[in-house]
């Protein structure tokens, strides 16, 4: 009778988690292609996870196109010792996404682009300062550019990381872009707000530059978006 009921209990526990991996890998899955239909990403460019728990993350996998992406090709990996289950490699930027998780436990999602305007502002290694209301909302007083680093090693890791430091967004020197969420939607829209930002910042160049909103003000607003703001967008639905 005991062993029947500590039976049954294990089996709903691995229900629960096999539907919140099934779960996960759809986000990841579903975030691809909106990123894609956005202009975010190309080919097999870019990439995105979702935190599933303390220890898991599901990742899109290396090398594979957005638009032939299935939920089996969404890997599920330890952020912790980088194990990954199964036999499909993760992302070559598994790394950052990582480290991500283990110092930011308030973000549920990254998504890293190379997307053009903001890609364009990197190459250019400059900071975007607040220019957007939105922009200093969603992101931050500012979007630091993390200095240089070869793709795929440490020094990316931790400039990037670096760089994240108090905003939900950052630029990679001569490589893209990296944007956070506490979730994965919310990730979407900041890599939106962050190419329209980086695009009005581009062309307020050529009017004189743009002119940046006070970066305390900017500080205030970010900090409303996140205790007030957000959360009524909750209670509203």
């Amino acid at each position: 009778m005991d062993k029947q009921t500590i039976s049954n209990g294990n089996h709903m526990i691995d229900n629960d988690k096999t539907n919140e991996i099934t779960k996960a890998r759809q986000i990841v899955c579903e975030a691809g292609r909106k990123l894609l239909e956005r202009g975010l990403v190309e080919g097999t460019w870019g990439n995105c996870s979702l935190r599933i728990d303390e220890k898991r993350m599901a990742i899109t996998p290396s090398g594979r196109r957005y638009e032939d992406l299935g939920l089996d090709d969404i890997v599920i990996m330890d952020y912790h010792t980088l194990a990954v289950e199964g036999n499909i490699r993760p992302s070559s930027e598994k790394k950052l996404h990582a480290q991500i998780y283990k110092s930011r436990k308030e973000i549920h999602a990254v998504i890293h682009t190379h997307q053009p305007n903001a890609s364009t502002v990197a190459a250019a290694r400059r900071d975007l300062p607040p220019i957007l209301d939105d922009q200093a909302q969603i992101l931050g007083p500012s979007v630091r550019c993390a200095e240089y680093a070869l793709p795929n090693t440490k020094k990316i890791v931790k400039t990037t990381v670096k760089a994240l430091k108090g905003r939900f967004a950052a630029l990679m020197a001569n490589h893209g872009a990296v944007t956070l969420g506490r979730t994965m939607e919310e990730a979407i829209v900041a890599a939106l707000v962050l190419e329209k930002a980086c695009k009005c910042f581009i062309e307020a160049e050529f009017l004189g530059g743009a002119k940046k909103i006070s970066p305390v003000e900017a500080w205030v607003m970010h900090k409303v978006y996140l205790l007030m703001y957000s959360g009524n967008k909750e209670k509203n639905k």
